[in-house]
């Protein structure tokens, strides 16, 4: 993906003009954790007419307190600021205002291919053979997790690609929009899940269980794997939910859905980088209702705890507020300086797993933390530091690539190539297999090109923190973006 370059980028917005543009339009809202909840423009009769009595009217419309984005839960209308200043000018008007756009085309069939998967898929508690069916849970690790909670939150099974299916169903009409695909991969004695989306990752934003959420509901417990979500729910009865993409992501777009929430405890996985992003999340969340379940070994991920006979419930009620005050005692700190001395390994970072050198030196990636590597020009920096990159973006690590010596159409070629470890030029026949899998991984490129502002490249950077989690920026290279490059002294 690439962020706007600085000939068009996203006019910014604070929540200060986004009050006094309501107030000016005589638009009643209220005031939400993470966005401000008014009537819909896209529900009401008459185009012309004003908004019914803030009494009367369901609020369905969110808009994004830090970016202005909204999005209508009743008809999935959404867009941008200048969107929503758009629609309200059409009102006055009198025009129709649009209630939702008709899919695209790669939508659609993906919608299609889905359909028919989730033709094919059977009921996991209706196979035939029950020795089959005890095999498949055991496989996926799910024995406790009884028939009636698969069957509530509807999981089938694909006999042909041995993989467990999981649906994304529309919050409006219940349609089915995609699926997820998780199957078992075994080397040796270590096991791995291996998931595929339809649609694609970056167009799947399925909360798994939100169909199944009440309207009164007020606690919720976010998982980061939609069998933690089975497991929690299970053993606890709390409303759970999984995000589309684990503890990688959290897309602005879900938080409408997260906004009925007093209390939202995030209990996303067993390992360090886990607790990261439940960190990062809970201020996107509104640190004040968030609580976090800290990793640990009396303090698994949902399922395995399930699995070890573990009280669920006691581990959410043990949960650790997201915010704490400005002055802590180390009776507050023992359990994460515990955890630190626990979880070593961990806290050094994300090991690079092609530079065991590397790990040596730097120990692994940790956010908050720059590295600077020089060399004279033709040295190999851009090569190096795009693998380097790489390394930790197929792990997980979301990236913001800033290339301002080279553009990003060489850059992308020559990351590919390092991701194929094969010259594609030779075997174009192999470039969509190898571009599919790349167009996955959590990568993304600013659209900057030589000499910036630099307030206008950190707002860039801010931005896409807030949208895509970025945890790895890298900057290619720092001569470029200032205007230096033609300095004659070479350091």
């Amino acid at each position: 993906d690439v962020l706007p370059s600085p000939e068009g980028p996203v006019p910014s917005v604070s929540i200060t003009e986004i009050r006094q543009y309501l107030r000016a339009q005589g638009i009643p809202f209220h005031d939400g954790y993470s966005c401000l909840h008014t009537p819909s423009l896209f529900t009401s009769g008459r185009e012309d007419q004003p908004l019914p009595p803030a009494a009367s009217a369901p609020y369905t419309l969110f808009i994004d307190k830090t970016t202005g984005s909204f999005l209508c839960t009743a008809t999935l209308a959404e867009g941008t600021w200048q969107d929503f200043q758009a629609n309200v000018e059409l009102r006055h008007r009198g025009v129709p205002t649009p209630s939702s756009e008709e899919p695209e085309e790669d939508t659609r069939r993906a919608r299609e291919d889905a359909r028919c998967i989730w033709d094919r898929a059977l009921p996991l508690w209706e196979l035939l053979d029950e020795d089959e069916t005890s095999k498949t849970k055991a496989m996926f690790g799910i024995s406790l997790v009884t028939d009636a909670t698969l069957k509530r939150f509807g999981v089938r099974y694909l006999r042909a690609a041995k993989s467990l299916v999981f649906p994304w169903f529309s919050p409006r009409d219940a349609t089915l929009k995609g699926l997820k695909l998780v199957r078992v991969e075994k080397k040796g004695d270590a096991i791995t899940y291996v998931e595929e989306t339809l649609p694609r990752f970056d167009s799947y934003r399925n909360l798994f269980g939100l169909p199944l959420v009440g309207r009164r509901d007020t606690e919720l417990v976010l998982t980061g794997w939609e069998l933690d979500a089975l497991a929690l729910h299970q053993a606890t009865g709390v409303a759970s939910l999984a995000l589309p993409r684990g503890a990688t992501c959290l897309p602005p777009v879900l938080l409408p859905y997260l906004e009925q929430f007093k209390r939202i405890t995030l209990w996303l996985g067993e390992d360090l980088r886990s607790w990261e992003a439940a960190k990062l999340f809970a201020r996107k969340l509104s640190l004040k209702r968030c609580s976090l379940v800290r990793p640990g070994n009396l303090q698994p991920r949902p399922l395995e705890a399930l699995n070890q006979g573990l009280n669920l419930t006691k581990i959410l009620r043990a949960a650790l507020p997201a915010s704490h005050k400005s002055i802590v005692s180390f009776r507050q700190l023992r359990e994460e300086v515990f955890g630190e001395l626990v979880n070593s390994e961990q806290v050094a970072g994300v090991k690079w797993a092609r530079f065991p050198e590397l790990n040596k030196l730097l120990k692994g990636h940790r956010r908050g933390e720059l590295t600077v590597f020089t060399g004279p020009t033709g040295s190999g920096k851009t090569t190096f530091i795009s693998e380097y990159a790489l390394d930790l973006c197929m792990q997980g690590v979301c990236t913001l690539w800033g290339s301002f010596e080279i553009n990003n159409v060489r850059l992308a070629k020559i990351m590919l190539t390092q991701f194929a470890t094969q010259r594609l030029e030779d075997q174009l026949e192999l470039y969509d297999e190898w571009a599919d899998r790349f167009e996955d991984l959590p990568l993304y490129f600013m659209t900057f090109h030589g000499q910036q502002n630099i307030k206008t490249v950190i707002d860039t950077m801010q931005h896409a923190v807030y949208m895509y989690d970025i945890t790895h920026v890298v900057v290619d290279n720092l001569q470029f973006m200032m205007g230096h490059e033609h300095l004659s002294v070479d350091r």
